[in-house]
């Protein structure tokens, strides 16, 4: 039988794989290395802001580029943005090939303007919705995460899966990011911090007193 996770692949969930390297800090001012970034950052954000799909589309788009490794940060901003576009006849082949308009532009749910840009930044996109039934979990549960891969976006990471952890805290209910990826509405959960303790991901390896705790929708968990 052929898995149905097949079928998705995402090339962002590296998180504890071998074989890329140290991480490099960079300083917090540094938030461009090119020109054309801001650009890219602005097209993105402009487009977002058209309702055209929502933040975990964009987030799928992205994970899921073939190049994605090869690109750099910015790069797969842009490619994500035009693989979105391109779907919706917002934006054509031969308009990429071209580097400029050659269709009419089709009708967009709303503009952000330029003198709405930052009030929009500053009120951002919170995830937070009313409370639609009570947390299944409470702070000191043991729980253990979903350990089956899926076919679609989701925010589990892969070194959590199927992993031992405890409830440390219960944030209320937030758009769960595997339905609105997929466009099934914002299906909101309780959201809750999972603390697993290191030897529990790395093994015995794992450095002595060493904790990691993950952001996890109700979802992803069931007792332990």
């Amino acid at each position: 039988m052929t898995d149905p996770a097949a079928s998705y692949t995402t090339h962002a969930d590296l998180g504890g794989r071998p074989g890329f390297g140290p991480v490099q800090p960079e300083d917090e001012d540094v938030r461009f290395h090119a020109a054309w970034e801001p650009a890219a950052l602005a097209l993105v954000l402009a487009m977002g802001a058209t309702g055209s799909w929502n933040i975990d589309m964009s987030r799928s788009a992205r994970e899921t580029l073939p190049g994605y490794l090869r690109l750099s940060y910015y790069q797969i901003w842009l490619a994500a943005l035009e693989k979105l576009m391109l779907e919706r006849g917002q934006l054509h082949a031969d308009e990429l090939a071209a580097g400029r308009m050659l269709h009419p532009p089709v009708p967009l749910a709303r503009v952000l303007r330029a003198d709405q840009v930052a009030a929009a930044l500053a009120a951002g996109s919170p995830t937070v919705r009313p409370d639609a039934r009570a947390p299944r979990f409470a702070p000191g549960d043991r729980v253990r995460t979903r350990a089956r891969p899926v076919p679609h976006h989701t925010r589990l990471p892969g070194y959590a899966r199927g992993k031992v952890g405890t409830i440390a805290r219960v944030h209320g209910a937030h758009v769960f990011a595997d339905a609105h990826a997929r466009g099934l509405g914002e299906d909101p959960q309780p959201l809750y911090t999972v603390v697993f303790e290191g030897a529990e991901l790395w093994g015995p390896d794992a450095a002595p007193g060493l904790r990691v705790s993950i952001d996890a929708w109700e979802a992803y968990l069931d007792f332990a």
